[in-house]
């Protein structure tokens, strides 16, 4: 599928008329840290969240509004957005109206790849003119639909890390030596086992750092922190569970979390819905 939409009709969730749908989501999970969605919302989006992913996106109907970094900003119909990880906004229409987007979720790591021992670059302003973004970064964007390959894989990281340096203003000039190998370490014993508390003993252990060094570099590698990774690849495993048809119950005490209201809480954190309304908006 290319940028072309799905008809609003079509989706499953019901507005307060009952005729008329609030929203849909089609998600695609590519494998190896990137995923795909495209949405359509009736006007109100999503609540403030953060997630621990780049999201490179662009508005495909209607005026997209989103509060990030203080800033009420606007993103028309052809433009782009680049959110960082970890950085706090919402969405909804800036029109009252209907809008629509397709985005890209890659995770820092491959940024982090393509730009070996330099801090992940950070870009204020998220709106961005379409000439910035590259030909065929857009082209994957709009029309990747099917899992990709090691060779698409790496063209879409180095085009991703391309694009935020040329748009970080100057930030991948200041000097941030970090332990990259002892740091994946680290990350790599969270994502092995989410559903385990690792002490800060442990990190200490696998990566040879001391605490303190884990807890600055980590963030300055991967957009996050350990705790906040952790979190997030709980959800993936919530999700995952969601869309096999799992009670929200069932998919919390899989993923470890206490309970379904800790569940509800983290998830509306990171995606700014409830379980329940991301599964029922799902296409």
């Amino acid at each position: 599928m290319g940028s072309r939409l799905r008809e609003p009709a079509r989706a499953g969730l019901e507005g307060s008329c009952g005729t008329r749908p609030a929203y849909w989501i089609r998600s695609r999970e590519l494998g190896g840290g990137v995923q795909i969605l495209e949405a359509w919302f009736a006007g109100r989006g999503f609540d403030r969240h953060r997630h621990d992913t780049y999201a490179i996106g662009i508005t495909l109907s209607g005026v997209q509004a989103f509060h990030y970094r203080h800033v009420r900003r606007y993103c028309l119909p052809g433009h782009w957005h680049i959110l960082h990880p970890d950085e706090p906004h919402d969405g909804g229409s800036g029109t009252g109206g209907g809008f629509s987007y397709r985005i890209l979720y890659i995770d820092p790591s491959l940024v982090q790849d393509a730009l070996p021992g330099r801090p992940l670059p950070f870009v204020a302003d998220p709106v961005v003119r379409p000439a910035m973004v590259p030909d065929h970064l857009r082209q994957h964007i709009l029309c990747l639909d099917r899992p990709i390959d090691d060779v698409m894989r790496v063209e879409i990281a180095v085009a991703v890390a391309d694009m935020l340096v040329a748009a970080d203003a100057g930030g991948m000039d200041r000097p941030a030596p970090f332990h990259r190998a002892a740091l994946l370490r680290v990350r790599d014993l969270i994502a092995e086992s989410p559903t385990v508390r690792h002490r800060v003993e442990a990190f200490e252990l696998v990566s040879g750092l001391d605490r303190w060094t884990v807890a600055r570099q980590f963030r300055a590698a991967f957009g996050t922190s350990p705790r906040r990774f952790r979190t997030m690849r709980q959800l993936d495993i919530a999700r995952r569970r969601l869309r096999q048809g799992a009670s929200p119950s069932e998919a919390a005490l899989d993923a470890g979390f206490a309970d379904q209201s800790h569940l509800s809480r983290k998830f509306k954190d990171t995606y700014g819905l409830t379980p329940a309304k991301w599964r029922a908006a799902l296409v």
